[in-house]
């Protein structure tokens, strides 16, 4: 794994120290691969996580914001009546939770689960006061002549 030195970042820079934090911890982070996600762009604002969480009911699953961090998590309530032996377990109904940091103004919209998948919705909403604007440029006009008379 390639280390990136992020102390010229820290000398010429003024308030990226939380980004650069973020990024050495990112280069440390071993990412757990249970369960398997997608993250979708459906358009310019909208988005979409998709985790595969076969195996356990909508009320298994907890959804939490808080601040800028999305917590999905699961813990199976009971264990259904085994009527046989399994000679093979390839569906996982282990306990799981799984980070997702939002950038800033990302909000979760909804939940819900389809086929065994679990779909958070999320979107970008900019305040009106942060979005883009522009700025039209007025060239500067020769003042107005009212009267083309001379003064006596």
């Amino acid at each position: 794994m390639t280390m990136f030195d992020l102390t010229p970042l820290y000398r010429s820079t003024v308030g990226y120290d939380r980004l650069a934090r973020m990024l050495n911890e990112a280069q440390a982070f071993d990412a757990p691969s249970y369960p398997p996600y997608n993250i979708e762009k459906l358009s310019d604002d909208d988005y979409r996580i998709t985790m595969a969480v076969a195996g356990f009911a909508p009320e298994d699953i907890t959804v939490e914001v808080k601040g800028s961090a999305l917590t999905v998590s699961a813990k199976k309530t009971d264990k259904p009546e085994q009527t046989g032996e399994f000679l093979h377990q390839g569906i996982a109904s282990r306990a799981f939770e799984r980070r997702f940091q939002l950038a800033d103004h990302m909000h979760v919209q909804s939940a819900g689960m389809e086929n065994g998948l679990l779909h958070v919705a999320l979107k970008r909403e900019v305040p009106e006061a942060l979005k883009p604007r522009t700025i039209p440029v007025n060239g500067v006009e020769s003042p107005k002549v009212i009267e083309a008379r001379k003064a006596a």
